[in-house]
């Protein structure tokens, strides 16, 4: 079996990166002629469109044999647009050669490519290439590297002692031999290599085949065969098709062998278990392939017959490759010609989709609109190109705007119920913010006995298949955690598609609920102007709410680095060019995700209605009567069949806690004259012992119960809608018929017991009562503070600006049964109580303060 290693070859656009492959071939004796690039006859650029344009769109695979030993070359787009066709080639490479062009050094683009590399941890040997123009300085080139890449970019076209040495000051274990031997040998600088430590550097012109045997040399001397597993395992890099329309799954061989005729078993993006026999394995240079029985391990080879697979999959022992770093920031709507169907267009372009995941293809089933995402405009130009030669038609693209996502400032738990006639399903899900950039995860918490492991399974696969919008403005949402913490299924009723249902509106309605946080894309940029046009460079970014660091001064050119939303740099090139008479430059790379600088204004311009879209409700359906009846999102809470997961855990209280809660309020109530007054006129008095009445308590330590809510750094609060409440319960309502002020007085008196058993913060909320004018009265009665808006401040308004405060770094609770300020309360991420529900948690004191009083007679 021939020993095989797998390099990718990257670059900025224009380094001279398809010509370095074209070199290396060449020398090898793979092809008997020179192409080039600009003539359109390069050896890897295969595709009619590369070949016009002049840059690589897609990776191509060639094969080369250096003393037994079969490298596969992997030549990857340079173009900032296709970026992650890049990525995808990254996930199967034992190494990488990074072309930088000697006259202009380390630019934007490169940094991304590096944080590509370093992501999938690739080992990487460096070329320099056009060092047979003016300008190029190897000494200037390296301190370049190792300024901007890595202290371990070393200078490998010396002697093999200048090498060793150089090498040594990259790697504590390589000194120590170096100081102790006087020499490394090349396995000790192969491993230092493979490791990341050290990046050999080597320079030369590959227009003009200087230097080119040399480096080949040096990557046989410095690359290592990896170890494989005997296991089956393999990794999908690419999806693509060959003309004559079979489709091809490229795959990297990590284990094992692969035949012909072997089935294979894996599982597609949906998660349906999928079960193919491979048809064919084909090795391919540029165009041409060989058909082959077997593919071993280190292969990268292309498999017809494997319907289903995509770009990142594991098969086998291999795990489905992370979320993608690089993804599209601009969203386009196709316009598809008037004779063509727009069900057909939107199936021939799932197929482009299918090769390039990174397309995210949208389908608006509301206004029957084919959306797409997209890098920039060349991909345009590509895709438009592609679409004509594909499927016969012309394509247009209009609208283009930000790739928006959204995500969530504060946790909640989402409610779903989905229960027609004779179905059944219930599941709870806990959304919880993660930091920018982790993308979304799925767990799960909810126990075995309460819901089957197999129910929970579909549930996480729902969550996963779905790309759920967001309430803002109906982009894909970002950056949680999406815990099944509750569920419930019927033994008769329920079937799998009840989940389904159950768990996207759980997800919707938590949605609904939630502060939800719009995000736009970034770009990094480095902006080079002439020194005149700094002030108009530095106040036009200030505008584009950018931010950047001191412009750097390099002779007659300033650089001026840092970060803006891609809404306000997008199109700002245009107009560098203009105001420096073209000799401004302006590069861009993407950065990620942050929150936006203008969510208010988005919001506005883009007008998503999440009531009418109809395709990702957030309300449930319940049954009555042997009828189904929709109950709307902010009503589910009332209508659950289950308790919330993250309330019940807390709010739960054995015997123990309810005594030692008990007791600590009336050693209170002793101490306080006017709370004593309250008390004893509700239970009457009490056997004031001392010994008795001022028994110290153990504190009840709320750390010590399993609760699913954030740790808070200050005391719980209540708040209570006082008119809400009295208007809620039965007897309160009563007293408030003949004396509204009888009715308050009694509320009053019963929150002071409550407070002072419960032990939370409480403010008892009134609309404006009290005092008339403009001034809001706040007063401390005995245990509790009371809050009389002012004119024309209702108590929701007062709650929702004291629950978005308190919110931040105490755990809230509101006490009412009105519908509206429902909303505003979970939105502000604190925890509404029904009144119902609240007049249950009171009376629960009440027993619990009177049974204690019994074991004191």
């Amino acid at each position: 079996m021939m020993k095989n290693i797998t390099i990718g070859i990257t670059a900025h656009v224009d380094s001279g990166k398809t010509t370095l492959a074209e070199a290396i071939l060449y020398k090898t004796g793979v092809i008997r002629k020179l192409g080039r690039v600009d003539n359109g006859n390069s050896a890897l650029d295969t595709d009619s469109i590369e070949r016009e344009r002049g840059i690589t769109i897609f990776s191509s695979q060639a094969e080369f044999t250096v003393d037994g030993t079969r490298y596969t070359l992997l030549d990857t787009p340079g173009h900032v647009d296709f970026t992650a066709e890049t990525e995808r080639t990254m996930c199967v490479l034992d190494y990488a050669v990074l072309v930088i062009s000697g006259t202009d050094g380390v630019q934007s683009h490169t940094h991304t490519l590096w944080k590509l590399l370093q992501k999938y941890e690739v080992p990487v040997f460096i070329f320099v290439n056009k060092m047979d123009l003016i300008g190029a300085d190897k000494s200037s080139i390296i301190r370049n590297l190792s300024s901007k890449l890595s202290a371990g970019c070393v200078d490998f076209t010396g002697s093999s002692a200048e090498i060793a040495e150089a090498s040594a000051y990259c790697s504590e274990k390589l000194m120590e031999k170096f100081i102790s031997e006087s020499s490394i040998g090349i396995t000790d600088i192969a491993e230092a290599v493979k490791n990341r430590e050290i990046f050999p550097c080597f320079f030369g012109s590959a227009l003009k085949m200087e230097g080119i045997d040399e480096f080949i040399d040096i990557l046989h001397r410095y690359t290592e065969v990896s170890a494989y597993s005997n296991e089956f395992g393999a990794k999908v890099y690419k999806i693509s098709y060959d003309p004559k329309g079979t489709r091809l799954t490229h795959v990297k061989i990590m284990g094992g062998q692969l035949g012909m005729r072997d089935e294979i078993c894996y599982r597609d993006s949906d998660g349906n278990d999928v079960s193919a026999k491979v048809s064919s394995i084909r090795f391919y240079t540029g165009e041409k392939f060989r058909n082959a029985e077997y593919a071993d391990p280190g292969d990268v080879c292309a498999v017809t017959g494997l319907p289903e697979t995509y770009a990142g999959q594991g098969i086998g022992f291999i795990r489905n490759s992370e979320r993608a770093y690089i993804e599209p920031v601009m969203t386009y709507k196709v316009i598809v010609p008037d004779d063509i169907n727009v069900y057909d267009a939107l199936k021939d372009l799932r197929i482009l989709e299918d090769e390039d995941p990174q397309l995210h293809i949208v389908w608006d089933e509301q206004n029957r609109e084919i959306h797409i995402q997209l890098m920039g405009a060349v991909q345009i130009e590509v895709l438009t190109r592609k679409i004509k030669e594909k499927f016969g038609f012309s394509a247009g693209f209009a609208d283009g705007a930000v790739a928006y996502k959204e995500t969530i400032r504060f946790p909640v738990e989402g409610i779903g119920h989905y229960e027609p006639l004779r179905h059944y399903a219930e599941a709870h899900i806990l959304l919880e913010p993660l930091p920018l950039g982790s993308g979304l995860v799925f767990d799960t918490s909810c126990s075995e006995d309460e819901l089957d492991r197999n129910w929970q399974r579909l549930i996480l696969t729902h969550l996963a298949e779905k790309t759920h919008l967001g309430v803002l403005t109906g982009s894909p949402i970002t950056d949680m955690k999406l815990t099944l913490v509750a569920g419930k299924a019927h033994l008769k009723h329920t079937e799998g598609g009840d989940f389904r249902q159950a768990t996207y509106r759980a997800v919707r309605q938590g949605l609904r609920c939630a502060e939800s946080v719009l995000l736009e894309p970034y770009y990094e940029y480095e902006l080079e102007i002439p020194n005149e046009n700094v002030g108009r460079a530095i106040s036009d970014l200030q505008h584009m709410s950018a931010e950047f660091c001191s412009p750097e001064a390099n002779g007659d050119i300033s650089v001026i680095k840092g970060m803006a939303p891609v809404s306000e740099l997008s199109s700002y090139q245009a107009e560098v060019i203009a105001y420096t008479r073209g000799k401004g430059r302006l590069s861009l790379n993407f950065s990620g995700y942050r929150e936006c600088h203008n969510t208010d204004e988005v919001v506005a311009d883009i007008g998503y209605d999440c009531n009418g879209d109809i395709e990702n409700s957030a309300d449930s359906i319940f049954c009555s009567h042997g009828a189904g009846y929709n109950v709307k999102w902010d009503e589910v809470y009332d209508n659950m069949h289950l308790p919330l997961a993250t309330a019940g855990k807390d709010d739960s209280e054995n015997s123990e806690d309810r005594k030692l809660k008990a007791s600590r309020f009336i050693e209170k109530a002793v101490s306080d004259e006017e709370l004593m007054a309250i008390f004893e006129m509700t239970y009457g008095k009490i056997n004031r012992e001392p010994s008795r009445a001022f028994k110290k308590t153990k504190a009840v330590n709320i750390e010590d119960k399993s609760i699913r809510l954030p740790k808070y750094s200050g005391p719980d609060y209540l708040l209570v809608d006082g008119y809400n409440i009295i208007f809620s319960w039965e007897d309160l309502k009563k007293i408030a018929e003949e004396n509204l002020d009888a009715a308050r007085g009694e509320l009053i008196n019963r929150m002071c017991n409550y407070q002072g058993y419960a032990g939370c913060e409480l403010i008892l909320v009134f609309d404006a009562y009290k005092v008339k004018g403009k001034h809001r009265d706040i007063e401390k009665y005995c245990n509790i503070n009371i809050v009389y808006t002012k004119e024309s401040e209702t108590a929701d308004t007062y709650i929702e600006k004291v629950t978005h405060s308190l919110s931040k770094d105490h755990r809230v609770r509101v006490a009412t049964s009105d519908g509206v300020e429902q909303m505003i309360i979970l939105g502000n991420g604190a925890m509404r109580i029904s009144a119902s529900e609240f007049k249950k948690r009171c009376i629960a004191a009440e027993t619990a303060i009177k049974e204690y009083i019994e074991t004191m007679k």
